[in-house]
């Protein structure tokens, strides 16, 4: 059993203009994700879902000034990036970024070693990916492509989710990974998703403005994030009523400690 403990957090943005003031986000943010458990946050834009997955990866724009981040009673705020990830942390990035020279099989193997502390056998591998890809729907020609160099919005969402396949996470979190996909990406990537959650029994965050996506992906926890915080916690039954009448009851409140 895996435990991310998000406890009182509190999280400041660093401005582009280095003389401004930090613009501060996160207003003390609780929040348990255990293994097998799927944790859907929604919010409207600007409420601080996006920041909450930056500050759980280590992103050094996002300043964490008071409260924890714990994995498994590990301090995960020591941790840096690529310590968190071989933790057993993922981040699907609602924006990925594309990393021109360097081949989507060779990343793939390369963080694969990192994660696993040994570089898989060769013939294994191959027969590992060739069945993530197939089960995704990838063309097996994008392993000698660039990573997310001239990818669609949905074959960039679809390699977030292969890497999930592939690394095998304890808790992954997934930054508005339905954004740009159409119906029938949405389908494959939450089958992805839910393949996952199957097979490793992982925790997962799921960060969306929709609840399209929730039609794939059933969450067990739904909490509406307004204001830098969770002001709701409830079952799958709030979504529905996000879905009907959006989140003015939770807009036009103060928001909740």
């Amino acid at each position: 059993m895996t435990t991310l403990e998000i406890r009182d957090l509190h999280v400041d943005v660093a401005q582009t203009d280095t003389d401004a003031e930090p613009i501060h986000i996160l207003k003390g943010v609780n929040l348990t994700v255990s293994s097998g458990e799927t944790h859907a946050i929604m919010g409207p834009n600007g409420s601080g879902k996006s920041t909450l997955s930056y500050a759980i990866a280590g992103h050094p724009k996002y300043v964490v000034t008071q409260g924890s981040i714990t994995l498994d009673g590990e301090n995960v705020l020591e941790m840096s990036v690529d310590e968190r990830a071989r933790a057993g942390l993922f981040l699907a990035m609602q924006y990925p970024v594309e990393v021109p020279g360097v081949s989507m099989s060779n990343f793939l193997r390369t963080a694969a070693t990192a994660v696993r502390g040994e570089a898989p056998k060769l013939r294994h591998w191959v027969k590992e990916t060739k069945e993530a890809m197939t089960a995704l729907e990838i063309d097996p020609s994008f392993g000698e492509r660039s990573v997310n160099e001239g990818f669609s919005g949905g074959e960039k969402k679809r390699h977030e989710i292969l890497q999930l396949d592939l690394l095998k996470p304890k808790i992954a979190i997934l930054d508005e990974t339905d954004s740009g996909l159409d119906v029938d990406a949405l389908r494959v990537v939450s089958e992805g998703v839910n393949r996952y959650k199957e097979r490793e029994h992982g925790g997962i965050l799921l960060i969306t403005h929709y609840t399209r996506i929730l039609r794939y992906i059933k969450p067990d926890f739904v909490h509406v994030f307004v204001g830098g915080r969770v002001v709701e916690s409830a079952g799958p039954e709030l979504a529905d009523e996000l879905e009907e009448n959006g989140y003015v009851r939770f807009t036009s409140a103060p928001a909740a400690g």
